[in-house]
């Protein structure tokens, strides 16, 4: 993992937030004016749109939240540590928008805001472990609570595959839209699903890579403070 001291934003995380802000606006003049209304549950329908894609954002912060904690077990290196934090909370961020967009729907598709089905439950099993994580990490501890939430994350990554395939595995009332098979959902449909997907894996990676810079500008102060005040201890000693 790369690191550098220079303050200046790096030319990839400029043009990735450039690119993310101008789809931001193509993907909602493809969702609400491009894409047909569905013919059963009318303007609601078009939660998919965001719902779908913020899942997806959902997997890729969770899971390099695990796997940037996995590796700082093994290095020590708090720069993976940060890219960790930074995961996590952006991962946490759109698991949240999971969990309203969902809702949503399923109260005009099923008549009822939640029920417990497998890829719900394991949702919001994946948003608790993290939100764990999270807690964990803020109540400032030392390494010990930093390797113990870093565990945290990684049995947390466990229930991405569950999620995933959960549909399938034990059926529920979820619906399958996107299938290996191109099946469940109208062609019409598509170039504004597709934009979703892009727009927010850029969003998340942007988020990402801003929080983890953050996370280590907060760490190089939080340093330089210790080593500060092991100087001025030692120069009070040799007084």
């Amino acid at each position: 993992m790369a690191d550098s001291d220079d303050s200046r934003t790096p030319w990839l995380l400029t043009a990735t937030i450039v690119i993310a802000a101008l789809l931001g606006p193509l993907t909602l003049y493809a969702i609400f004016v491009m894409a047909p209304v569905e013919q059963q549950m009318g303007v609601v329908q078009k939660i998919f749109y965001f719902h779908v894609p913020a899942a997806n954002a959902m997997y890729l912060g969770f899971i390099v939240c695990a796997v940037a904690s996995a590796v700082y077990l093994a290095r020590r290196d708090e720069r993976w540590d940060a890219l960790a934090v930074a995961a996590g909370e952006v991962g946490m961020l759109f698991c949240v928008a999971v969990l309203i967009s969902g809702p949503l729907w399923a109260r005009k598709a099923w008549g009822v805001y939640w029920t417990w089905d497998p890829r719900l439950t394991s949702t919001l099993l994946a948003g608790m472990i993290f939100a764990a994580y999270l807690v964990l990490r803020s109540s400032g501890g030392g390494e010990v609570e930093r390797r113990f939430a870093a565990g945290l994350a990684i049995v947390g990554l466990i229930d991405i595959p569950v999620i995933k395939y959960s549909v399938q595995r034990w059926r529920g009332t979820h619906p399958t839209v996107i299938s290996s098979k191109g099946g469940g959902i109208h062609p019409d449909m598509r170039p504004a699903l597709l934009l979703g997907f892009l727009f927010f894996a850029l969003l998340s990676v942007a988020l990402i890579w801003t929080r983890a810079r953050l996370e280590r500008t907060r760490q190089r102060m939080e340093a330089l403070e210790m080593e500060a005040a092991e100087r001025g201890l030692l120069e009070e000693a040799d007084a």
